[in-house]
């Protein structure tokens, strides 16, 4: 009879565990990023390849980095929050284009509108592997000390913002 013990014990463990992790929200996966400084890069312009933007450039300011591509369809759910995002008063949004190709990522601005400050051409994805980013879009806020105070996993939502960026950013003093 205590045979049959053994095996009955660790399927209640393991039933447990599983019914644990079925209540669990996989969007909310903890970055290792949150409250390290913003990994550091170089990167040209949307606009102008000539033209490049260093995170070291935004050093003293609150800003938030929103990683979108044309080719990703959420980017395009969560575009008018976004915008709505970019239009608060004292948020400077960079736009982090991710593995796209520059024609395709400047028709989808002028089809849907372009509400960064600047966009930053991540065409080999090495920055976006930097901040984590294993899927788009992404967005990180960072603090005028250059620290990822949030990371964002998937679309910016009505909820999102209201519940959490607009927050976050008003209490880092936007």
């Amino acid at each position: 009879m205590k045979r049959y013990l053994i095996p009955l014990g660790i399927f209640l463990v393991l039933a447990v565990f599983l019914g644990v992790g079925l209540k669990l929200n996989p969007r909310e996966v903890p970055s290792p990023l949150v409250g390290k400084p913003a990994p550091a890069f170089n990167l040209p312009t949307l606009a102008d390849p000539a033209v490049q933007l260093a995170a070291a450039q935004m050093k003293g300011q609150v800003w938030v980095l929103n990683v979108w591509a044309s080719w990703c369809v959420p980017c395009l759910a969560e575009h008018p929050y976004v915008t709505q995002l970019a239009r608060t008063p004292g948020v400077k949004l960079i736009g982090l284009n991710y593995k796209d190709k520059p024609a395709d990522a400047q028709a989808w601005l002028q089809k849907h509108g372009d509400p960064y400050s600047t966009i930053v051409a991540d065409r080999d994805g090495r920055v976006g592997i930097d901040y984590g980013v294993y899927g788009v879009p992404e967005t990180f806020i960072i603090d005028r000390a250059g620290v990822i105070r949030h990371k964002q996993i998937g679309p910016i939502t009505p909820e999102v913002l209201r519940d959490k960026l607009l927050p976050l950013l008003k209490e880092l003093d936007v």
